[in-house]
């Protein structure tokens, strides 16, 4: 890790977003294994604990390395693992990261726990780190993602085309947003606004 990021705990009302360990491995196994939407991400078909144990591994290694910081996902109530995200991409010089390899198990979809997430990580991202720029990529054929992300107010940037070839051999388009610092505010507001109906 560069002294920009570092391993932090972030905590709101429904989720609490702790540093990825081997120790989370069988809660993530438990609520992704053989879930439909691995078809859109680099990992491939996720279907036994091996598979999530390589998972932790890469992405401990890449934190290693010092590209990215990944965060289990855990929900208060229940105290259960509820997915994985994290930042990667991080380009210090430029204050500049993306927010991206989230996933959730189904039963923390259509919940509080993606939008405090991205409510957290944002404001990390741009209150302690003070990036100027956030980017979000999803694959284009995922419109669940696309709409999410509109959602929140960041700005469609463009289409990477060919952009990268998935475990399965499906080429995948990208579609590229961003927030800007100075555009922060306004997705905060609705961030809040709409955390607020789980109140």
């Amino acid at each position: 890790m560069s002294d920009w990021i570092q391993q932090v705990t972030l905590q709101g009302k429904h989720v609490r977003l702790e540093p990825l360990g081997e120790q989370h491995v069988a809660g993530l196994a438990e609520i992704g294994k053989g879930q439909d939407f691995w078809k859109y991400m680099l990992y491939g078909d996720m279907k036994t604990e091996a598979d999530f144990h390589h998972f932790v591994k890469d992405l401990l290694a890449r934190e290693q390395k010092g590209t990215d910081l990944p965060f289990t996902v855990i929900q208060l109530a229940s105290g259960r693992v509820a997915g994985s995200t994290r930042y990667l991409n991080l380009v210090p010089n430029d204050r500049s990261l993306e927010v991206g390899g989230t996933w959730y198990g189904l039963d923390f979809q259509r919940s509080a726990v993606n939008t405090e997430c991205k409510y957290l990580l944002l404001t990390h991202a741009f209150e302690v780190l003070k990036c100027i720029r956030v980017q979000i990529k999803t694959d284009l054929l995922n419109l669940r993602s696309q709409a999410a992300i509109e959602r929140i107010g960041a700005v469609k940037e463009g289409v990477l085309r060919n952009h990268m070839i998935l475990p399965d051999g499906r080429i995948r388009h990208s579609v590229f947003y961003s927030i800007l610092d100075t555009e922060w505010n306004d997705v905060k507001n609705k961030l809040e606004a709409m955390l607020k109906k789980y109140d």
